[in-house]
């Protein structure tokens, strides 16, 4: 079998996207900015800048050369790198670097009501994890490797499934649905275990399950059935220890609001005693 070829390709319609994607988000924070957001609020923060930014990096990077090269056409390995850069990693990214002002303003009315629908927990829990298994399917792993086009559009609704399910998480606005801190904990839990199961698959397979991996040239001298295990691992534990961080995250943050609504509630009684104490002494 041949090796892997380095050659160089830039994929120019990436950048330009990855242009238009952050030329885009500057240009409608400093056109359409003044006009939609809230009165004496910056358009965005700088840390909101900087999180859209990488994640029109993570895009680029997942996209480009050599990853998008060598998924393509080479090691699935690779493959499922990109998965776990479109989905756990540029869609967050994108939720904190967009206003709300800018989500609302992009959504509209009508694709509101659409959203309002497709990001209800349950329907966006659904809606992610048959498009993660579809896109695992052999029938359409040969598609993705064998047409630029089937790769292309197998990704795109990878990515437009994992912005659906990180939106009950992450959304900005008040009009989408959303989960209290024990909801995200739980949702973000269910959707660390789903993919255990086709990650499973590929781990233990004693033999290739993707058969069009075996025509192509190997890098790293990575034969086809390492190659698939090396994809099973990513799949279970990058995507597991990526949920699980936020698993953290947020428990931590209901922590301290529960804490911080606690002394505020001890704080709000020992007041209304003072008042009550003030106005018997005072008849």
């Amino acid at each position: 079998m041949p090796e892997w070829s380095w050659t160089f390709h830039p994929h120019l319609e990436v950048w330009a996207l990855a242009l238009a994607l952050e030329g885009g988000y500057l240009w409608a924070l400093r056109r359409i900015g003044p006009l939609k957001a809230p009165p004496g609020e910056r358009p965005a923060s700088g840390r909101q800048v900087l999180a859209f930014t990488l994640g029109v990096a993570t895009l680029l990077v997942a996209a480009g050369w050599p990853i998008h090269d060598l998924a393509e056409g080479s090691l699935y390995s690779v493959h499922m790198l990109q998965h776990l850069l479109y989905v756990f990693v540029a869609p967050p990214l994108f939720f904190v670097g967009t206003p709300a002002w800018m989500l609302r303003w992009l959504l509209g009315r009508r694709l509101m009501r659409v959203a309002r629908q497709v990001t209800r927990p349950f329907i966006a829990f659904v809606i992610f994890n048959v498009v993660l298994v579809a896109i695992h399917w052999p029938v359409l792993v040969e598609v993705s490797v064998r047409s630029e086009l089937g790769h292309l559009a197998q990704h795109a609704a990878l990515l437009l499934a994992s912005l659906v399910v990180w939106s009950p998480v992450l959304n900005p606005l008040i009009e989408l649905p959303h989960l209290s801190y024990p909801g995200r904990m739980l949702y973000l839990f269910l959707q660390s275990i789903v993919p255990t199961v086709p990650a499973s698959f590929l781990t233990f397979a004693s033999s290739p399950i993707y058969r069009v991996y075996e025509t192509l040239p190997r890098a790293f001298g990575l034969d086809v059935l390492n190659d698939q295990r090396i994809a099973g691992l990513l799949m279970k534990l990058g995507g597991g220890f990526i949920l699980w961080g936020f698993i953290a995250v947020l428990f931590f943050k209901w922590f301290a609001r529960e804490e911080r609504e606690g002394v505020d509630e001890i704080q709000w009684h020992s007041i209304e005693r003072t008042l009550n104490r003030t106005e018997l002494g005072g008849r």
